[in-house]
């Protein structure tokens, strides 16, 4: 029994010694971290700045590559097969908990393919509208469009984007007659509303800010439990009677299922170190993001409870996207 105890002991030590030792050696070449998107959209923004910030504290090279297609699905699938050596990492949006319900088939599993490491910052939706719409406030719009069936239409950044479930999750409550008009990014979605051939937009806070602050839309609601940095006279959805509608932007990094925990924790708190420092925050702030760290097991029940919130969204409004390739906005 005793020779058995000293076994067990040693395997022990020796585990512990192997992953010391990984977590030292960590990193000792560059690491990839994976975007789903092509550059220039808010994920890819983010993501390059948390590459600079683990380049400069960790000694090594944190490289930004995109992989677009399949609104993401083709760069996931990826990484979920990627070597779990923290070598490959990746930097996700919101539709990588939307897709799995969303699409027929995607190639990974949110949840036992990834490890999480942490949220890096979060934006929440704003409901904005042309400024020939009358109502002034949520309660009004609702109230609006009910007296008005078949009139009415919501703009949003392609099918399955955070603000597009966002504003199905708001027909749904209400039993609103309101026809989404999907467009290829966000952009497109905000012009078409500043140009009233759509009277409303859900969107993410970022790309709807100048022309609310150019006055060439009037932004209604936040959906989130707290006012907008970017947008604080702005109220939000709770602030105005409506419950259960927060509807953010996440943008975190995961590894392949696997990653040394070492690994995982010591990018989490490298991470969390960067974007409590000043020039993140105005940076991220400056992008309409908060910055937001959370722990690995934290972040991992954010994404269960996200998959859980939006799978449910994406049945009640009978969303489905068969081929794995048909566009998602990020």
């Amino acid at each position: 029994m005793a020779a058995v105890v000293r076994v067990v002991l040693a395997a022990m030590w020796l585990f512990s010694g192997v992953a010391a030792a990984t977590a030292q050696a960590y990193p000792n070449k560059p690491v990839r971290i994976v975007v789903g998107f092509t550059a220039g959209g808010p994920t890819d923004a983010i993501a390059r700045i948390v590459a600079q910030k683990l380049s400069d504290s960790l000694g090594h090279q944190f490289v930004v590559e995109n992989i677009g297609g399949a609104g993401g699905n083709t760069a996931a699938g990826q990484v979920a097969h990627a070597a779990a050596d923290g070598y490959t990492i990746m930097a996700i949006s919101t539709g990588f908990v939307v897709n799995p319900s969303l699409y027929a088939k995607v190639p990974y599993d949110a949840v036992k393919d990834f490890a999480p490491v942490t949220l890096v910052a979060v934006s929440p939706n704003v409901v904005v509208v042309n400024p020939s719409v009358p109502a002034k406030t949520l309660p009004e719009l609702i109230q609006l469009i009910r007296d008005n069936p078949g009139k009415y239409s919501f703009a949003g950044p392609g099918v399955g984007s955070t603000p597009h479930l966002g504003g199905e999750l708001f027909r749904l409550a209400f039993k609103l007659d309101l026809v989404h008009v999907p467009f290829a990014g966000a952009g497109p979605a905000i012009q078409a509303t500043v140009g009233g051939h759509t009277p409303i937009a859900f969107t993410a806070l970022p790309p709807a800010l100048p022309a609310v602050q150019a006055g060439q839309l009037r932004a209604l609601g936040i959906a989130a439990s707290e006012r907008a940095a970017g947008m604080p006279d702005v109220p939000t959805f709770a602030e105005q009677g409506i419950k259960d509608q927060d509807a953010d932007t996440l943008t975190g990094i995961v590894a392949p299922a696997g990653t040394p925990k070492e690994i995982v924790d010591l990018l989490y708190r490298e991470i969390a170190k960067a974007v409590s420092q000043p020039d993140v925050k105005e940076r991220l702030t400056a992008l309409g993001f908060t910055p937001f760290a959370n722990t690995p097991d934290e972040f991992g029940a954010r994404i269960r409870l996200e998959m859980d919130k939006w799978g449910k969204v994406v049945r009640d409004a009978k969303l489905r996207i068969e081929l794995l390739g048909a566009p998602v906005a990020p």
